[in-house]
């Protein structure tokens, strides 16, 4: 059948349906097309870095601001974060596509061009794109794999031609940041460096302080500031981000004036701790930015390579014994919801008690190997207010003895009297989420009542670097593990959740999970054809995420706080991710 009788070319994509803003669009909903271009902005991030190319799983990367859609590597379609799923025309000016979403089209912009002048072309995409879904990061692989054909059609237009049923992988394919071939063609580039890249998106590398901080200039000559997609975006001449040893650090210098934003990742601490002369005075203002996505998990997660935590029973004795409402209490003075599933906060989250109507039908198959609850219906323990939950303590210690684990001479010990031991592995720069004394203080109050269990673990601090390297590898028994979710999950939940990462290194499964019955459910995910039956299919992964028991949740935040000086100025319409990748500084501007 002729190709112009499947589809047709379109200024955008969605995962369903048409997205929301029709060809001709002039901005996007929460961008301010009257902001005022100019000024700087200070940014802060913990640790260090010892790369510029966040594309491989070589090193420690700038990744926050290289990746994807960053500061100067761009796509063919930019992500709306105010929709699900739904992408605009940023290198491409139009994206094709067949009903059964067996193959997808792009067509460059003709004016498309990298930082020092030259042209994107379809060359530059075919080699971005087999070069990262074969020597980049393994998060790339996985959609590659799934690429039967990728050919120029035309002198501007690629067409990519898959061999999997993933009604997803139009929209995949044009969000793969487009790197220039003859910069890195020749070299290994799995290999980490601090070679500046030459992208095509709004500003450049200026000044690298290896492992300190990073200037980014606004490239007055860029080809697409006049894009609707681009209008109120990218309004500071000079972004620049500074690395800290720690929190405490990083605060500090926003409190001197140092740092233009802090995001406050404790609602007690924006209660009582922005007190400094330069809050009291007005120079420094505190903004609440509310989001409709979901929780996603945050806590300690257990590894299941490790053989002591491959048993259920022992993962709910670990998670019992976890006093989230004392710790609630005292770290966010019981202010933050708990974390009650994966995607809680969202329309995507299980429902309570047993599973109903498609959601059973799609976990019916599986039962027989489903731990209990995923089906019947789960939900965590609260936790006393006393430091020392003792009905907690009394379920962790039977389900402990079902599993074969009894306190003997003090210590938690199996039939053959080889104690329960296990490291806590910790970062000592913190995470986006929260500072590395916060993490250390739940560990602490943790550890404390696992010792009324027999169960004394290590506790190992290592800077960013080592962290990095061991986590890439699952070299921990348990660790602080935070993971974003987004209201259009899809392929990188095998990234997240897959089998092939209980080996392969660089995943995000940390837990080591090998689960048919969670990879059936991605696959539901990416081949249903409406909204409701992919709604099923996420409340149904997320049941048997949630009642895996591989994670033990801490609490979440619905809004960010982001305290910032007064000059800083963002749009009165908020995205439906919020604060996300994308809002700031992205829409972000200085006011005089």
């Amino acid at each position: 059948m002729p190709r112009a009788s499947l589809a047709e070319p379109s200024h955008g994509i969605a995962m369903y349906g048409e997205p929301a803003l029709p060809e001709g669009f002039s901005a996007l909903p929460y961008a301010n097309p009257e902001a005022p271009k100019g000024g700087a902005i200070r940014l802060a991030e913990p640790g260090g870095f010892d790369s510029l190319k966040p594309w491989v799983l070589k090193g420690n990367p700038v990744w926050p601001i290289l990746f994807e859609n960053g500061l100067v590597a761009e796509t063919l379609m930019l992500r709306s974060i105010d929709e699900p799923f739904s992408l605009y025309g940023l290198l491409a000016e139009t994206v094709e596509t067949s009903p059964d979403r067996s193959w997808v089209e792009f067509t460059l912009r003709p004016e498309a061009r990298f930082s020092d002048g030259s042209p994107v072309t379809v060359e530059d995409v075919m080699w971005s794109y087999e070069t990262l879904g074969t020597q980049g990061h393994p998060r790339y692989h996985g959609a590659w794999s799934k690429v039967a054909s990728m050919e120029q059609t035309g002198e501007r237009t690629i067409r990519f031609t898959f061999n999997a049923n993933d009604r997803e992988l139009p929209l995949l394919m044009g969000l793969r940041p487009i790197l220039k071939k003859a910069q890195w063609d020749g070299q290994d580039f799995s290999d980490s460096g601090l070679e500046p890249p030459i992208g095509s998106a709004p500003y450049v590398v200026d000044r690298v302080d290896p492992g300190r901080s990073v200037t980014f200039r606004r490239d007055p000559d860029y080809w697409g500031k006049d894009l609707p997609v681009n209008a109120g975006r990218n309004n500071f001449d000079t972004i620049r981000y500074d690395y800290f040893g720690d929190s405490n650090a990083m605060f500090e210098a926003f409190k001197a004036g140092e740092v233009d934003v802090w995001r406050e990742l404790s609602p007690q601490k924006w209660a009582t701790e922005f007190n400094f002369p330069a809050a009291t005075s007005g120079d420094v203002v505190k903004s609440e930015i509310p989001n409709g996505r979901p929780s996603g998990i945050m806590g300690l997660v257990m590894n299941t390579r490790n053989p002591i935590f491959t048993d259920w029973r022992v993962r709910q004795a670990m998670i019992e014994a976890f006093n989230f409402q004392f710790i609630n209490n005292t770290l966010n003075g019981g202010a933050e919801p708990r974390i009650t599933s994966y995607f809680a906060n969202s329309p995507l989250a299980f429902q309570p008690g047993e599973a109903q109507d498609a959601v059973r039908e799609l976990l019916e198959p599986f039962a027989a190997d489903l731990p209990p609850g995923t089906i019947e219906g789960y939900s965590l323990p609260e936790g006393g207010d006393q430091a020392l939950d003792r009905r907690g303590i009394r379920t962790a210690m039977k389900l402990f003895e079902e599993a074969g684990w009894t306190v003997q001479d003090g210590q938690m010990k199996n039939a053959q009297g080889q104690p329960f031991a296990f490291e806590i592995l910790l970062n000592q720069s913190g995470t986006s989420m929260r500072t590395a004394a916060e993490t250390r203080q739940i560990v602490d109050i943790y550890t404390q009542a696992l010792r009324t269990l027999g169960i004394t673990p290590t506790v190992t601090q290592l800077d960013s670097a080592q962290y990095v390297q061991r986590t890439n590898n699952y070299q921990f028994d348990m660790t602080w593990y935070e993971r974003a979710l987004s209201l259009s999950p899809g392929n990188e939940q095998l990234l997240y959740w897959g089998s092939e990462g209980v080996t392969e290194p660089g995943s995000r499964n940390w837990m080591g999970m090998s689960s048919p019955a969670a990879e059936a459910m991605i696959e539901a995910m990416l081949n249903a054809t409406d909204a409701d039956a992919f709604t099923a299919a996420v409340r149904a992964l997320d049941r048997i995420l949630t009642a895996g028991r591989y994670v033990i949740p801490v609490s979440y935040s619905p809004v960010s706080r982001l305290a910032h000086r007064k000059e800083l100025t963002y749009p009165e319409t908020v995205p439906l991710y919020g604060d996300w990748p994308g809002f700031m500084p992205e829409v972000w501007w200085r006011s005089e």
